[in-house]
């Protein structure tokens, strides 16, 4: 059953039960859907910190960035500059975010599969700490803008140890056939060091890997490790090669449905770092100092969405649809990968006679589906508010306007105040680009 108490490990830590609704922050989530319009992302950063310091707490010898794609805002940057934590960015606009709320650039990695000449040279003149280089001619196109800007610029190598983690195919990152990074099988990676190294406008501060999303063991941490490892002391035998740091990127799983085991740094993380010195002693080599870019871990469960509950269908097959006012233009994730997801009854969190139904979204595509098979109770009805959990990571972030639909707003809730961290679209919002050619 969909009821609080089964679903409170996805749900934000300030999550609680108050007279008949659910609270988030101190704050009523049916008065927040009532005040701010649903569809509405709550933010609660207090479970930000919290993911922070447990992380640094797992990992507390490691550089940890932050993946701005997860979900960024002025804000949130504000957040994590506080906390002393890096932030890895992907594209011109992540970047222009950070560098708008003040974000250190110094602490700042960039990657991309494909980076434009105009998003590496603002990369270079912001005086980024790191790009990942994730494709050998990437290597001239950085050196020549940091020449042009009077800087040496370093780098991370990207490169596909040919680990495949147990997940979505579409989420896999660290594979041969990636479109990411450069294979260690194929010798492109070592020939991408080799021209890093000699490269004078270039400092090649150490190689990144990273193999997937949402994955919830240690075991794909430490099988790239080995290999990495193994690809380092080559490195070192035939030419001396020492490198400073290791970045074994993001993908720690988090929890979505009741029952999920997510990753716990405190546990896992001891094996990952054990893993690491180990192979390292093997080798022979110094140890490297460990760098991790989580995104979803920090800030998925910090976030619910609300939704206002509209028609209710019962199918032939004894299906009910149970329609709210989003779906695929606010979290595309269930349509793109199926990712699953719980929900509840924000105004009756705790009602156990529940039966299954899907949740379906308003957009004009049989695959907006936001949820299938889950517990809400029997009496749900129109203007219900719908609240579903761990929305915090790539939903926001991969919103869009399908159907003209507004994105929604995100407020933060804290302390038993909320405030808009994002302002909700309007119909004007759609149209401002638009020219009457």
């Amino acid at each position: 059953m969909s009821t609080f108490a089964e679903l409170k490990a996805a749900l934000p830590d300030t999550a609680e039960v108050v007279d008949g609704h659910l609270h988030i922050g101190g704050c009523d989530t049916v008065r927040l859907a009532a005040e701010y319009g649903t569809p509405l992302f709550v933010f609660c950063p207090q479970t930000l910190l919290n993911r922070v310091r447990l992380f640094k707490q797992g990992f507390p010898e490691a550089t940890i960035y932050y993946a701005a794609k997860a979900f960024l805002t002025k804000a949130v940057c504000r957040i994590l500059e506080v906390e002393g934590l890096g932030l890895d960015v992907a594209s011109g606009g992540e970047l222009h975010t950070a560098l708008v709320a003040s974000f250190p650039p110094e602490r700042m990695v960039m990657h991309g599969n494909n980076k434009s000449d105009a998003e590496i040279t603002a990369a270079v003149d912001a005086g980024l700490g790191r790009i990942a280089v994730d494709n050998l001619e990437e290597i001239d196109r950085i050196g020549a803008a940091a020449h042009r800007a009077g800087r040496v610029q370093a780098i991370f190598v990207r490169v596909t140890p040919g680990v495949e983690a147990d997940t979505h195919k579409h989420i896999i990152t660290g594979h041969h056939e990636s479109k990411f990074g450069l294979s260690i099988a194929s010798g492109a990676a070592a020939e991408a060091i080799n021209t890093a190294i000699a490269h004078p406008d270039v400092d090649l501060a150490g190689i990144h890997c990273h193999i997937g999303s949402n994955i919830c063991s240690a075991e794909p941490f430490e099988d790239a490790i080995d290999i990495l490892f193994d690809f380092l002391g080559d490195l070192y035998s035939r030419a001396g090669i020492q490198i400073k740091q290791m970045n074994l990127g993001g993908g720690f799983g988090v929890p979505f449905v009741a029952g999920d085991e997510p990753f716990d740094p405190l546990s896992l993380g001891d094996a990952i770092l054990n893993a690491a010195h180990a192979s390292a002693e093997e080798h022979g080599l110094q140890m490297p100092q460990l760098c991790f870019e989580p995104g979803r871990w920090l800030i998925g469960n910090s976030m619910v969405t609300l939704y206002s509950v509209g028609a209710i269908k019962h199918s032939m097959d004894d299906l009910v649809f149970v329609s709210v006012d989003g779906g695929m233009s606010d979290n595309i994730r269930p349509a793109l990968y199926q990712a699953s997801y719980e929900a509840l009854l924000a105004n009756n969190p705790d009602d156990g006679h529940t039966r299954a139904v899907t949740v379906a979204g308003m957009h004009c595509e049989s695959g907006d589906v936001l949820a299938e098979g889950v517990q809400l109770p029997v009496e749900t009805g129109r203007s219900d508010v719908v609240a579903m959990p761990a929305t915090g990571a790539y939903a926001y972030s991969m919103a869009s306007n399908y159907n003209k639909k507004p994105r929604p707003a995100v407020v933060t809730a804290s302390g038993g105040r909320a405030s808009v961290m994002v302002r909700r679209e309007t119909y004007e919002d759609l149209i401002r680009l638009e020219e009457d050619p």
